[in-house]
């Protein structure tokens, strides 16, 4: 068997030298030529909005200046989520929004780079981790086809040799799209939208999304995993939107599908 994978390999070597020669690998935001596929190239990778300095360690957010010695945002003290820890390695704008958007409209290939750098953001994973997706209600599955936090899950799985569980979680309401909603406004309607069944008691979840913008959603499906008997629930996204219920949220293009999971 490894032999025959050897000649496999072997014989596709010439072929995709010849496809590389044809169509020679882009950059995934502007379409630059780099030198591998799946990957930025350096004018791209440097304007990715990384997320530096203090930051909130219960929901991520870039803490402002005169709170970077807290360790909790004013929102977090105020009304904690039911998550215990979220990491995100960029902000929701410039390049990062741009791979987000590609990842829900057909770019499916962009899942392993994306999950890599979730985890060069996050502490490491433990070894008896359970990674959970934030699930798509079924008319959302059926009209896009896939779940991107299904493919970013299933690579962090595979990444790290943790357990994944795409039945633990699921979606039994169908949500209006939250584009423009407040925290208030996205918690009314991801109330009941999530079910949870067969979390192992004392289970340490990593909840897996693409983006965290009020934490709304994620609070939701934290909440009904410890009732279901999960200990922590720890969410890793590849984006975060620094925002608040004063600010509007980045405005999107109409011809793309809108973040809207809260």
């Amino acid at each position: 068997m490894a032999a025959t994978t050897a000649l496999v390999e072997l014989a596709r070597r010439p072929f995709n030298a010849l496809v590389d020669l044809l169509m020679p690998p882009a950059c995934m935001v502007c379409k630059a030529e780099v030198a591998t596929p799946g990957s930025l190239c350096a004018e791209c990778w440097s304007a990715l909005p990384a997320i530096e300095g203090a930051r909130c360690q219960q929901c991520s957010i870039p803490l402002p200046i005169q709170w970077q010695a807290e360790s909790h945002c004013l929102s977090c003290i105020a009304e904690p989520p039911a998550f215990d820890t979220a990491h995100a390695p960029f902000l929701y704008e410039g390049p990062s929004r741009q791979l987000v958007l590609g990842l829900k409209n057909g770019k499916e290939a962009w899942a392993p780079h994306m999950a890599a750098a979730m985890l060069r953001a996050a502490p490491e994973t433990p070894p008896d981790a359970i990674v959970v997706p934030v699930p798509l209600h079924r008319w959302r599955l059926m009209e896009r086809g896939y779940n991107q936090s299904l493919l970013l899950a299933r690579e962090i799985a595979r990444q790290t040799g943790a357990t994944l569980a795409i039945d633990s979680l699921i979606r039994v309401k169908s949500t209006p799209r939250t584009r423009g909603m407040n925290r208030r406004q996205r918690e009314r309607n991801v109330s009941g939208a999530f079910r949870a069944s067969g979390v192992p008691t004392g289970a340490r979840i990593l909840l897996v999304d693409d983006v965290i913008t009020t934490g709304a959603t994620a609070s939701a499906c934290a909440r009904v995993l410890k009732r279901a008997g999960a200990a922590t629930v720890s969410l890793l996204t590849y984006a975060r939107v620094a925002a608040t219920d004063a600010k509007p949220y980045p405005p999107l293009s109409r011809s793309q599908d809108e973040h809207g999971q809260g």
